[in-house]
């Protein structure tokens, strides 16, 4: 019997019971959609989270937070002789380090004024890592500075009401300072504590340049880069490493774990991403505290792994259910076709092919079940992604922050359902089809007389 006349036959036999043929597929396309929609969940969150990891930082940057210099987790801050080591590893890109001033710093123009963070930078690291300016230029001489790009955005009037802010948290037109920032004057004001009495010190700066908008829609750049001698400056009047305030009632510093020639924010950017792993595993083995978002992909993926895994185990039991229902079919088709198959038999047809055609039939059933439930299962997902976010609109009045994906089917999940359908439904045509080759022929001959 040809591979051709035993598909024909299966059709032909799938038609007579075409009800409990249907059941039987509709169970199992029920199972296959099932176990995708359920996996296709943990898919979609891991995507989200991989997204916004990506989105908020740089691929190949690598975060140097200090180095271990005892067993009980003592760390050392980065210096310059870390930094000169860091640029000699292989496929390392640029290092930047900044350093902070250690205390809130105001600057003002005119009657407007705006505090914010203040950094003092090394500029060529900064350019090589991929800093870029949106006006001006890069500061020359030491009392020239650098703005961030939403800085004059919060630049607003020193009596400006309470509600000058509109309902985005952004200050209203007519407080904020409008005029041009390039080439103009500006003061910083720093403080200290000087024999009980709080001094102030107002240094006059001028801004050259305005850095570039930051890629990502809710970051905010508003910090300003001052020179290395605006900073000792600002030491030479507080007394203290990088500005540090001291307390009001005492000249005498505490243990402020501020060191002066020490920086605060250490990038190491490496040429591409394959290399971060490499880098981030030699430092580790100098014991210098690192972090890096191929790292923290590496943890999120393993999480997301076993997390996928248990949703596909649960999926396949609505699979295994629904080969109960093919099992039974093909029992009963067994018992039905009896007399057939004593005809085949004693035509000459092996117990071999009477095995395989019966094991199409179950095979033929498991498969159609999936590819309906794989087409199901995409239309569903379409559903969940489209109605869910309006439902949270509703539900809370505000749309998520976060584009979240909650349910997404790559390939290789309608291709690892189709398999473990195939799998299942092959064990659950199994035995029918044993059974159809012990099938006595004078007796099915018998019963068809």
């Amino acid at each position: 019997m040809k591979l051709k006349d035993q598909f024909r036959f299966v059709r032909q036999n799938m038609q007579k019971n075409r009800t409990r043929v249907f059941m039987t597929i509709l169970a199992t396309a029920m199972g296959c959609a099932f176990l995708i929609v359920l996996a296709s969940v943990g898919f979609g969150l891991q995507k989200s989270v991989v997204k916004e990891i990506t989105e908020r930082r740089v691929i190949t940057q690598i975060d140097v937070h200090g180095q271990e210099i005892n067993e009980q987790g003592g760390f050392r801050p980065l210096d310059e002789k870390d930094v000169h080591k860091f640029e000699k590893l292989k496929d390392v890109k640029a290092v930047t380090r900044r350093k902070m001033l250690q205390q809130g710093s105001t600057y003002s123009i005119g009657n407007y004024q705006e505090p914010t963070e203040t950094f003092v930078a090394n500029f060529p690291s900064e350019v090589k890592a991929g800093f870029e300016l949106s006006k001006g230029r890069l500061p020359k001489s030491k009392d020239e500075i650098v703005i961030g790009y939403n800085f004059p955005l919060n630049l607003a009037l020193k009596d400006a009401p309470d509600d000058m802010f509109d309902e985005k948290g952004k200050i209203n037109a007519e407080y904020r300072y409008t005029g041009h920032l390039i080439g103009e004057k500006i003061e910083l004001t720093v403080m200290q504590f000087k024999e009980g009495k709080q001094v102030e010190k107002i240094i006059p700066l001028t801004v050259v340049g305005i850095s570039k908008k930051p890629t990502k829609v809710w970051a905010e750049d508003r910090s300003v880069f001052i020179s290395d001698q605006t900073l000792k400056e600002i030491e030479d009047f507080t007394g203290t490493p990088k500005g540090y305030i001291l307390d009001a009632n005492s000249e005498v510093p505490k243990d402020l774990n501020v060191h002066e020639n020490s920086y605060d924010d250490v990038k190491i950017y490496a040429k591409n991403m394959e290399a971060v792993q490499s880098i981030s595993d030699q430092l580790t083995k100098k014991k210098y505290a690192t972090y890096s978002v191929v790292n923290e992909l590496k943890e999120v993926n393993m999480v997301f792994l076993i997390a996928k895994a248990g949703l596909i185990f649960i999926g396949t039991i609505a699979i295994l259910i629904a080969s109960i229902g093919i099992y039974n079919t093909m029992t009963m088709a067994v018992t039905e076709r009896a007399p057939d198959i004593g005809i085949m038999k004693a035509i000459g047809a092996s117990p071999k092919t009477i095995k395989r055609i019966f094991l199409l039939e179950s095979s033929y059933i498991g498969l159609i079940g999936a590819f309906i439930g794989t087409i199901v299962s995409y239309g569903i997902s379409f559903a969940v992604n489209f109605a869910i976010p309006l439902i949270i609109k509703q539900a809370f009045g505000q749309e998520t922050e976060m584009n979240i994906t909650f349910s997404e089917i790559p390939l290789v999940l309608p291709i690892i359902c189709v398999v473990i359908c195939f799998g299942v439904t092959i064990l659950s045509g199994y035995r029918p089809a044993q059974r159809a080759t012990k099938v006595d022929v004078l007796k099915a001959m018998r019963r068809e007389v």
